[in-house]
């Protein structure tokens, strides 16, 4: 009790919050992103009628051939993207307010590439295995690749700053680039992993819906339940520490839920970047610094990116795909240019 007025006291002046802002968001995004896997699933190669959408959820008839189609192919792909988008812009969510970076998210600190050159190694090694093995190894490549990216980032004189995070987390995502694309010439599988680097939920079936949406749905919530603990970091690790926080279990906890969530994302469609940079900005602008908004925000927010990207991804150039990073690239290149001026002075 103690400690919640005390939180409420030390940081309360400096959490400028809109919670009504919040539950709108939550409330219209939820609603627009229903009717958004309801646009997506009746966009495609063949156009099909939002009536024939609605009988083919709520009244399947496998004798129906666009029934088949919708329940095998557009709806887990729709439900993929949603997870997909939520997951990155939760991880980023997170890795902004734990590291108090605004440039920080899971591509932009070594997971993405981290899970990406633990995917060639696998396409490259043994192609046969199972999607479950895929997801384990993309979980170990995140690991892995943030883990570089922490201890170079930790290794000068003064700490882990958000510039050095950010510095080190290029170096090393362009490193395991590197390897990545290298596997790739050595062992011929170049086009596999240029398909999968371009990002995408082409071919998604209900096996990466199943064995994702639990972890997905459990590192949600854990980022929710960690959100108050975010919203201390962000506040500064002298006050975090002055208010009781052990800011070293939390960082960990924090780094396990975006390894979770960014390797999950990851192994379904790719390493999409900018989700994690832009959606935590926009979610803070409408409702604020507190992370106990930001981050189920963020996630709405994200699933509506995605879907509404994979929709345009289709209707750019039909019958053919473009593919979803790049569209999302358009958005997030000008936004991280605007972010890194705007933020010069934590350069200095």
């Amino acid at each position: 009790m103690n400690n919640n007025r005390a939180f409420a006291n030390e940081a309360g002046p400096q959490l400028k919050t809109r919670p009504m802002a919040a539950v709108a968001i939550l409330a219209g995004g939820l609603i627009v992103l229903a009717l958004g896997i309801a646009g997506s699933i009746s966009v495609g190669a063949a156009d099909i009628s939002l009536s024939t959408v609605w009988e083919a959820i709520f009244h399947f008839d496998a004798n129906v051939n666009q029934h088949q189609i919708i329940q095998e192919l557009r709806l887990p792909r729709a439900l993929s993207g949603a997870l997909v988008g939520a997951s990155f812009a939760a991880a980023g969510a997170i890795m902004q307010g734990m590291t108090r970076n605004p440039l920080a998210d899971s591509g932009l600190l070594g997971l993405n590439a981290g899970a990406g050159l633990a995917l060639a190694l696998c396409f490259a090694i043994v192609p046969s295995l199972p999607f479950s093995s895929l997801m384990l190894y993309s979980f170990l490549g995140a690991a892995v690749g943030a883990g570089m990216v922490f201890g170079i980032g930790s290794m000068a004189r003064g700490g882990l700053t958000p510039v050095r995070l950010t510095i080190a987390g290029a170096a090393v995502s362009a490193l395991l680039i590197a390897l990545a694309e290298g596997v790739a010439l050595y062992f011929r599988i170049g086009q596999d992993l240029a398909f999968w680097y371009a990002g995408g939920l082409a071919g998604t079936q209900w096996l990466q819906v199943k064995m994702t949406f639990p972890w997905i749905a459990g590192g949600l919530a854990a980022a929710i339940i960690l959100s108050r603990s975010v919203t201390l970091l962000s506040l500064g690790e002298e006050v975090a520490t002055g208010l009781g926080q052990r800011t070293t279990a939390v960082k960990i906890a924090c780094m396990l839920v975006v390894l979770v969530l960014a390797g999950a994302a990851v192994s379904t469609a790719g390493p999409i970047a900018f989700i994690g940079l832009i959606i935590p900005h926009v979610a803070r602008m409408f409702v604020g610094v507190d992370y106990r908004w930001i981050i189920p925000c963020s996630a709405v927010l994200g699933a509506l990116l995605m879907v509404f990207a994979d929709i345009a991804a289709r209707m750019i150039n039909p019958p053919y795909e473009t593919p979803i990073g790049a569209l999302i690239a358009l958005i997030g290149v000008p936004f991280f240019l605007y972010l890194a001026q705007k933020e010069k002075r934590v350069f200095s």
